[in-house]
C-alpha cells in the first residue's frame, strides 16, 4: 500500500512541475528543456505515458489554474532545520498547513532566509553511461561546472551547483547523451546526530509535512 501511495505521490508532484513547465515555455518539448527534463523524470519514475500527454496537454488549457513554488523553512524538535519546496495554487491553505504541521509537532515554521543558508542547493543528473567513459566524461562536464561525477548500477550521475543545471543539460543534449532522470537537491553543511527517541520526534513531523497534497520536495538537517 505504501509503495502505491509513494508511486501517486510521485505522479501529483511531476504533474505539477509539468504544469509549471508547460505555463513557463510552451508545450512543445522540442523547445522547452524544462519540459523535456520533467518527461524524463517521469518516464524514470513509470509514469504512463498517457498521463504524461494528458498533463501536458490540461497544462496548456487556459482555465488550468497556475502553480507557485513557494520555500518554507522551519525547525524541527531537537535543532534539525527542514527545508520545504511547495507547489501550490492556494498559498494561504498551504502557510496554514505547513505552521500546523510545526505547532502539532513541536517544531517552529522560520522566516524566509531562516535556514536555507545551511543548505548547498544542487542540481544532478543520471545518464546512460553505454559507451562512455566516466573519467573523460567528468573532465568535459568540469567546464560547465560539474563537481563530481560517478557509476553505479543505475548510469553515470552527474552533481553541480543549481546554477549549471542549463549547460550541463545543453551540454548532454548536444553530445546526443540519454538523460534518465534529472533534478535538484539541497545538501545540508552540517548535519547534526540524534538518538532513537529524538529521530522518531523528527519523523513524525516530516511524514506530516509529505504527506501534504502541496508539498514537492522536504530536505533537513538530521543525520542518517
Amino acid at each position: 500500500m505504501k509503495r502505491w501511495a509513494a508511486m501517486s505521490k510521485a505522479f501529483t508532484r511531476i504533474g505539477k512541475d509539468i504544469v509549471m513547465a508547460v505555463k513557463e515555455g510552451g508545450a512543445d518539448p522540442d523547445a522547452n528543456s524544462k519540459l523535456r527534463a520533467v518527461i524524463q523524470n517521469a518516464k524514470a519514475v513509470n509514469m504512463p505515458k498517457d498521463n504524461i500527454e494528458r498533463a501536458i496537454k490540461r497544462a496548456s488549457d487556459k482555465n488550468q489554474g497556475d502553480y507557485k513554488e513557494v520555500l518554507f523553512e522551519g525547525y524541527a524538535p531537537h535543532g534539525i532545520a527542514i527545508l520545504i519546496e511547495t507547489a501550490t495554487d492556494n498559498n494561504t491553505r498551504t502557510v496554514a498547513n505547513i505552521r500546523s504541521y510545526f505547532n502539532k509537532c513541536n517544531g517552529s515554521l522560520g522566516t524566509s532566509g531562516s535556514v536555507e543558508f545551511m543548505f548547498d542547493h544542487t542540481c544532478s543528473f543520471t545518464i546512460n553511461g553505454e559507451g562512455l567513459d566516466p573519467e573523460e566524461l567528468e573532465l568535459e562536464l568540469i567546464d560547465f561546472g560539474a563537481e563530481e561525477v560517478f557509476v553505479d548500477e543505475d548510469g553515470i550521475h552527474i552533481y553541480a551547483p543549481f546554477e549549471n543545471f542549463g549547460a550541463i543539460q545543453k551540454k548532454l543534449e548536444s553530445r546526443e547523451i540519454e538523460i534518465i532522470s534529472s533534478g535538484f537537491d539541497r545538501i545540508p553543511q552540517v548535519t547534526k546526530e540524534l538518538n532513537e527517541e529524538e529521530v522518531a520526534d523528527v519523523e513524525k513531523l516530516l511524514e506530516k509535512i509529505e504527506e501534504d497534497d502541496d508539498v514537492q520536495n522536504v530536505f533537513h538537517s538530521m543525520k542518517e
